[in-house]
């Protein structure tokens, strides 16, 4: 078993509803090895450390976790998934200006940012993989498979939205 550290934010079915009235039903549905932040209304976020096989089996039965506790509760994200060059500094430690530096001398090659303006923004998954390629820097392996397991969560997340407003159809006409 390894821990996997993990972050889930939910909206809340209510979008009136107290988030810290749930919190001892997500106690009680096996959230207790998660931190709740509950400081928005309408949302709720559980920063888990969890013991398991897989961060796959971490990441399913930490949502199942919460699904069971806060029936109709809408996944937001699942993270670390989706970073901008802080991020990146914090995680693979450096600065963010030496970051910044090594993306920019390496355009070619660095990943391709989800979305590029003043805050550009990647999956964090690609971007460890190219520093462990491209910078010989050595990820923590658990970091690696979160990331990996995030990913596709938010992915399939986005998908489904599609599909739920009437627009998968054009999305994948427009891609084929």
């Amino acid at each position: 078993m390894r821990e996997y550290e993990f972050i889930l934010k939910f909206r809340l079915p209510d979008p009136a509803a107290d988030p810290g009235q749930f919190i001892e039903a997500l106690a009680e549905a096996g959230c207790d090895d998660a931190a709740i932040g509950v400081g928005q209304r309408g949302r709720i976020a559980l920063d888990f450390t969890r013991e398991a096989d897989t961060a796959a089996d971490a990441i399913i039965s930490a949502m199942q976790a919460v699904e069971r506790a806060i029936p109709g509760a809408e996944l937001i994200e699942a993270g670390p998934d989706f970073v901008g060059l802080t991020d990146v500094a914090e995680l693979v430690g450096c600065t963010r200006q030496n970051i910044r530096k090594v993306m920019i001398s390496n355009l070619a090659t660095f990943p391709v940012a989800v979305h590029e303006g003043s805050q550009s923004i990647w999956h964090l998954r690609p971007v460890l993989d190219w520093f462990a390629e491209n910078q010989r820097r050595s990820i923590d392996r658990a970091l690696i498979e979160v990331s990996e397991v995030t990913m596709k969560v938010n992915v399939a997340n986005a998908t489904r939205r599609l599909a739920d407003a009437g627009l998968r159809n054009e999305f994948e006409s427009l891609l084929a």
